[in-house]
This record gives structure tokens, sequence and C-alpha cells, in this order.
């Protein structure tokens, strides 16, 4: 009875809908529950990326689960991505703590980052096919011992991006995954991405736990809807186009990123404008 005392179901069906895009284009929650957490539902960017995160790790555990079973990921490739992205994760963890409360200033450099990182993924949604059949003429020769190095930096670099902003372990993490093992059937590539996701959004999310950045109702509210939606929409997806879907997700990653910058940029005015005002009223 408690549970449904507390149950937002404006929340419940975000999740609901951002589960069901995830089951059907494997592009992960944040590029898509974090602008919508902060422009639609007005919770405080840090907070909106910390739950986000936990989030993200238990959706994509339930597509980890399905993956396995069909025996669709590479562990060698898990491993490798791990070994760059969790320690990296940790590092940007320790030094987002050192900086204590966060002010009006960091919340828009968080939305400039959030911001940049959605147009990226929009970027590499969208032009997938074009970036990886670029790559693959121009590093045909490389063997899966030459990838191992690129992977584990590849890691490295999303478990920052990740950590700051919930947002790049989907689309552009497959898009790499792609050009460095070209011989690997897409499947197997996916379920890879989503399994490292997994202990890669829970450290994060276990940080920004411990940092205060995690609003645990809103979480749970969340999951309500995404776990039945990423079930419903995995189950799908084999039915769906891809040349339908992409555009569509394209579009609404460029316009969250596109309204993510104009309010970090209205917040930087405010902030200037605020700022001037104090030595006036001295």
């Amino acid at each position: 009875m408690s549970l449904l005392e507390h149950l937002d179901v404006m929340h419940a069906v975000a999740g609901l809908l951002v589960g069901l895009l995830v089951g059907l284009t494997g592009v992960g929650g944040g590029s898509l529950m974090t602008p919508l957490l902060v422009l639609m539902f007005g919770v405080n960017p840090q907070t909106a990326v910390g739950t986000d995160l936990l989030y993200a790790s238990l959706t994509k555990a339930v597509g980890t689960g399905v993956h396995g079973w069909r025996a669709t990921v590479d562990w060698r490739i898990v491993r490798r991505l791990g070994s760059g992205s969790v320690p990296a994760a940790a590092i940007t963890l320790l030094l987002l703590a050192q900086f204590g409360p966060v002010d009006k200033h960091a919340t828009n450099i968080v939305l400039m980052v959030i911001a940049g990182m959605l147009l990226l993924t929009a970027i590499s949604v969208l032009f997938r096919g074009q970036i990886v059949a670029w790559a693959t003429r121009r590093f045909a020769r490389a063997t899966p011992r030459d990838s191992m190095v690129p992977t584990v930096v590849l890691g490295a670099l999303l478990g920052v991006a990740v950590t700051m902003s919930s947002v790049g372990a989907g689309a552009i993490g497959v898009t790499v995954l792609l050009v460095l093992y070209p011989a690997l059937p897409v499947s197997r590539i996916v379920g890879s991405d989503i399994a490292h996701a997994v202990p890669l959004t829970l450290v994060a999310g276990l940080g920004h736990w411990l940092i205060g950045d995690v609003d645990v109702q809103l979480l749970v509210n969340l999951l309500v809807g995404s776990i039945p939606g990423v079930i419903a929409g995995s189950l799908i997806s084999t039915r769906a186009s891809d040349r339908f879907l992409r555009p569509i997700l394209a579009c609404v990653l460029v316009i969250s990123g596109w309204q993510m910058m104009v309010k970090a940029s209205a917040g930087a005015k405010a902030s200037a404008a605020h700022a001037m005002a104090k030595p006036a009223q001295h």
C-alpha cells in the first residue's frame, strides 16, 4: 500500500517509454532519461544524472540477462572496456566529490556537458553506418589484438563521460566497437556494450548516491515503468524498422541537446547578471 501511495504515474510512464526505446534501439537510457528529467520534470541536473545512472544499471541488467541467455555477449570486450571505464569512473567521482556542494556555475557546466554528449550521440546514431564503413576501410588490417589498447582507452573515455553526464555508453560505445571489431556480429557488439554498461553505471551511480545526487523515490518510480518497457521493446525490436527508428531517435536527441544548451545559456546569463548586481548593491 505504501508503494502505491508514493507511485508517481508520470515518472512511471516516462520510465516505460524510455525503457521501450532502449529495448527497440539499444541506445542507453541516459541519452533519453536525463534530459527528460531535467527539461520536463525540472529535476536538478546532478540529481538527474545520479538517479539515471542507477536507473540505467538496473534496466540494462535485464537486457544483459537476455543477451547472456542468447550468448550474444563477448566477455573479452566487456573486460577490456571495464578495465578502463571503472577506474576512470572512480577517479571522476573522487574529483566531483572534492568540489563539495554544486553551485549554479557548476550546474550550467553539467548541462553543457550533457548537451554536448547528446549531440555526439545523435551524430553516432544517425550516421553510424557511414562512420563504420569509413573506419573499416581505413583500419581494415587491424587484428583483435590490435584492438585491445583502443578498447581500454574507449572504456576510460566512456567512464568519464558517463559519470559526468550519464550519456554516451550506448550509441557512441556501439559505434566505436563496430569500428574496432568489424568481424563480430552487430548483436554481439550491442550485447557486449549493454553488459559493460551495467558495472559502469552501477559504480558511477553508487558514487553519486554517496555524494547525495540520487533521488531513491524517483528511481523506484522510473523502474516501475522501465522494466516492463525494456522487456517489451526487446521482444518487438526484430519487427521494428531501423531506418524508421534511427532518424526519430536522432531528432529527439538533437532537440534535447539544443534545449539543454538553451537552459545552460540562460542560467549562465542569470548568474552573470546576479554577479554584476552585487557590487551595485554595495
